[in-house]
């Protein structure tokens, strides 16, 4: 095992020595050691590993930058510093996306028809209808994904990350043209953290201010609601059990639950579970949320969209019965089945 790791590190030094001597063979002779041993490395050989990797990135090509990229991502899951890894990886997944963004609007120029897939080959075809930069791009839009989500499990990067919205356009832009949602990296890059929230139960009347934090989806934050506001005898109902709230904050899993809540807009709306918190629209610069009974009885696996993200769902404090009313003016009667 110990000789395993001096094996991994010393791949990942010869790997560092030829890209910087822009030796392509060594290059792939290195990397390719380097994935045979990672198996034997242990969190440390990873955690000094990360750094070292990301720094390289702007060095490699687009194909080999993009798989080393996901190696980056492994990294940090195991404990690298993704704040010092991150800035690597979203350099290289903006150049992607822009790829990507180029690749979609040529292929349309020059016949249309469906895109390649993302698991297909990459073709002489391809690179001739489109160039082999946008191609590079869109095919290693998966690899680039994952490693993104990878660095945006860490809270410190989601607050300290001045190029989220930036990236958060580029894929916009590319699910707009390519119809694929990019669904975990859209969701990751929404991910609000101490965000304040104004909760209003419609049939007590009452209201809660609330902090939410990590939280990937809507199932996840409505069962975080249930057990803040239900668990905490603040409103009628059966409060989900511990495990379920456990699923949903930090705790590996997932555990069957049901909705105890209709998540509604401040503008009547109904909001989907299957949405996320970015969905709620913000009143007077918080975001609005009303509760209002289940229309009927619906269940799911209680967890969190991000295994690697832990969420938060703290109660500051119970609103007056005055300040409550005030918000309630604010809102309009649920509008039943619309989207907002």
């Amino acid at each position: 095992m110990i000789f395993g790791r001096k094996k991994f590190l010393g791949a990942v030094g010869d790997f560092e020595e030829a890209v910087r001597a822009q030796d392509a063979l060594g290059a792939e002779r290195a990397f390719a050691q380097l994935q045979r041993t990672s198996g034997n490395a242990g969190d440390g050989e990873y955690a000094a590993a990360g750094p070292r990797l990301g720094a390289l990135l702007p060095e490699l090509p687009h194909g080999p930058r993009a798989t080393v990229a996901v190696v980056v991502g492994a990294c940090v899951e195991r404990g690298a510093d993704a704040q010092a890894c991150a800035p690597g990886i979203f350099a290289g997944a903006r150049e992607a996306f822009a790829a990507a963004a180029d690749f979609c609007a040529r292929w349309a120029e020059t016949g249309g028809g469906e895109l390649p897939d993302l698991d297909d080959e990459l073709t002489d075809e391809i690179i001739e209808r489109a160039g082999y930069e946008s191609a590079v791009g869109w095919f290693t839009l998966p690899q680039w994904e994952m490693a993104s989500v990878a660095m945006l499990n860490a809270p410190a990067v989601r607050r300290t990350a001045e190029d989220k919205a930036e990236l958060l356009a580029l894929v916009e832009r590319v699910a707009e043209a390519s119809g694929d949602e990019f669904k975990c990296l859209t969701y990751a890059l929404r991910v609000l953290d101490d965000e304040p929230l104004v909760v209003l139960h419609r049939e007590s009347g009452t209201g809660y201010a609330l902090r939410m934090s990590g939280i990937g989806d809507n199932f996840q934050l409505h069962t975080l609601l249930a057990g803040v506001l239900i668990g905490g005898t603040h409103v009628p109902g059966e409060a989900p059990p511990e495990r379920e709230i456990a699923v949903c904050r930090d705790a590996e899993g997932q555990v069957p639950t049901t909705g105890a809540f209709n998540l509604v807009g401040a503008d009547g709306c109904w909001i989907f579970n299957e949405g996320n918190p970015t969905d709620i629209g913000v009143v007077d610069g918080v975001r609005l949320l009303v509760l209002d009974p289940p229309p009927y009885r619906r269940g799911w696996p209680a967890g969190r969209f991000f295994p690697g993200m832990h969420g938060d769902l703290v109660l500051e404090r119970v609103l007056g019965a005055e300040e409550a009313a005030g918000w309630f003016g604010k809102v309009a009667p649920a509008k039943g089945l619309t989207r907002a």
